[in-house]
């Protein structure tokens, strides 16, 4: 409900294209609502993926790079301590063993499997707290969301419509 609402303060406070780009970059919502949203504010389906594509990509390097530190702060608070020991549980539970079996390639199917639970938000934090090289996987994640923005694309405005 909270989230809906500031979707809608979004929708009505941006331009379309930065809407959707902030959209995109919302953890949950990511490109998986980006790209519809975008669709149905009347731009094209491909311009709506890459604007989508970009905005999902932007709350990577931050999560690869502090979410460790900023958890570790955070852990040392009666506050929050139960929250993010919850957090990484999950992420590790849900996530963690698809990425340490299959490395790399699981990072990428974590990401691209359109389903709640995955995605870059998922995947990054699954990845800081597995100690994966940076670069190694930025380049999963960024090749998982290519798949899924497809997926999510053709599933929002139908193959049909695509090439035809």
């Amino acid at each position: 409900m909270i989230m809906e609402l500031f979707v809608k303060e979004i929708l009505n406070f941006l331009p379309r294209e930065l809407a959707v780009l902030f959209i995109a970059a919302l953890p949950v919502i990511e490109l998986r609502g980006a790209i519809p949203i975008g669709i149905s504010l009347g731009l094209s389906p491909f311009y709506a993926t890459i604007i989508s594509l970009i905005g999902s990509m932007i709350p990577a390097p931050f999560i690869l790079f502090t979410i460790k530190p900023i958890f570790n702060r955070l852990k040392k608070t009666r506050l929050f301590k139960k929250l993010v020991d919850k957090l990484t549980d999950r992420s590790l539970k849900y996530n963690g063993e698809k990425i340490q079996k299959y490395g790399v390639w699981g990072l990428v199917l974590v990401v691209a499997i359109p389903l709640p639970g995955t995605g870059v938000w998922s995947g990054s934090l699954a990845a800081a707290l597995l100690n994966m090289k940076f670069k190694q996987a930025l380049l999963a994640i960024f090749m998982g969301n290519i798949i899924a923005a497809i997926l999510i694309m053709i599933l929002s405005y139908g193959v049909g419509s695509l090439f035809f």
